[in-house]
């Protein structure tokens, strides 16, 4: 159908399925054609159809956009510009000179982000409640290299969710050593406040952001016919979504799977098999340490070692395969010590190289320190300690050990 709208440039020339797809969807998004043999506005056929360079063809379909009084625009600052321009996607309130827009923008709606001369460099996704104003999905140059999902956010989820299947591919995962890993991770892969684990057959998604859950439907239908998983776990982060102005139901309420709700399944990480639990701690598995908990191998060959919130084991159990003498585990929660006392067994670890303890941590390491326990390795990877604002002058008087 976009063929009846192709102007024809007065050398002959007619404008790219992409300049045209860019342009229907940043002019035209909220104002369908009545007409299907009606052509574009005149100004298309002389500010896209006649370019002499790529870098014109955007500045015109950011310039064009800025001109619609539909799409509202974010003014910043002046001198905080480059900040972003230099790859930060969370553009907070103190950013922000101005928002511009009648009426204004809604908790999830695309503007353009714009310097302090309103000239734009970006687009994002809008939310007025959140210390993060706009989450920018793509600048001018991502724009450039491909229009067709400018103003578009289905296309633009495909077209990131893809792009990140095939970047793991390339250090060939999935595989028969790692079936567990992170595909989608949040700002570096160009989603804000998105997250998904791949537990072997099985997806969890982690949402952070108040566009996430507006566009849920899309991910998971992306994800299910990208990935073909047998489920997928919806994991909102509740408090840090209030922050973003959703009230959302338990989150138990929320644990919804493709077919029945998976309490756990069995990955396996470099050689190394585990329990996971898509509905545990996050998304069950903290797969974003895989590269850390490999290197730790490297450290511990006849060392004794300590991991302090070992939740399911990760950290231990690479100690354990690279020669550690003897590791300690430590965790306040009880589900997570006996997950990782699943986990040694599976591995057929022997009882007496790795003890696992469910202790509060301060109250742990004051014992050990006034009974003189020493170790030659430690890993410490806490939960934060700061997840929200309030939290934030209790977590700076914060000391492990009194």
């Amino acid at each position: 159908m976009l063929r009846t709208f192709r102007p024809v440039h007065r050398l002959g020339r007619y404008p790219s399925g992409l300049e045209e797809q860019a342009w229907r969807n940043a002019c035209f998004r909220k104002q369908p054609w009545k007409n299907p043999g009606q052509l574009l506005p005149a100004p298309f056929a002389l500010t896209v159809c006649g370019l002499s360079s790529s870098n014109r063809f955007s500045s015109s379909i950011l310039d064009k956009v800025a001109r619609n009084p539909e799409v509202a625009k974010v003014v910043l600052k002046k001198g905080k510009v480059q900040l972003f321009k230099n790859g930060s996607p969370l553009v907070d309130s103190g950013a922000v000179d101005c928002v511009v827009g009648r009426p204004p923008p809604a908790l999830g709606d695309m503007v353009l982000v714009t310097d302090g001369n309103k000239e734009p460099f970006a687009r994002g996704i809008f939310n007025s409640q959140s210390m993060f104003r706009v989450r920018i999905m793509q600048m001018e140059e991502e724009i450039l290299k491909d229009p067709s999902c400018f103003m578009d956010m289905e296309r633009l989820i495909q077209t990131r969710i893809s792009a990140s299947i095939e970047l793991r591919k390339m250090p060939g995962l999935p595989g028969p050593e790692t079936n567990a890993y992170r595909l989608i991770n949040t700002d570096g892969d160009g989603l804000a406040g998105l997250i998904t684990d791949v537990l072997g057959e099985h997806l969890a998604v982690a949402s952070s952001a108040a566009w996430v859950e507006r566009y849920r439907t899309t991910i998971e239908e992306v994800l299910s016919r990208e990935i073909s998983p047998k489920s997928i776990t919806w994991r909102p982060s509740i408090e840090i979504l209030k922050e973003e102005g959703l009230n959302l139901p338990d989150p138990t309420e929320l644990l919804i799977d493709l077919q029945d709700e998976i309490d756990e399944v069995e990955v396996v990480e470099n050689c190394i098999r585990y329990r996971a639990s898509p509905t545990g701690q996050k998304t069950g598995f903290y797969a974003d340490q895989r590269d850390n908990r490999h290197f730790l191998r490297s450290l511990c060959k006849g060392k004794t070692v300590l991991d302090l919130c070992c939740y399911s084991g990760g950290f231990a159990l690479n100690a354990i395969v690279g020669g550690a003498s003897h590791v300690t585990g430590d965790d306040s929660s009880g589900p997570a010590i006996e997950l990782a006392k699943a986990n040694a067994a599976l591995n057929g670890i022997e009882e007496g190289r790795c003890t696992f303890i469910r202790q509060d941590i301060k109250h742990f390491l004051s014992l050990s320190v006034a009974e003189g326990r020493s170790w030659d390795v430690v890993i410490l990877d806490p939960p934060k300690l700061a997840p929200n604002r309030k939290v934030l002058p209790q977590t700076a008087r914060f000391c492990l050990v009194p």
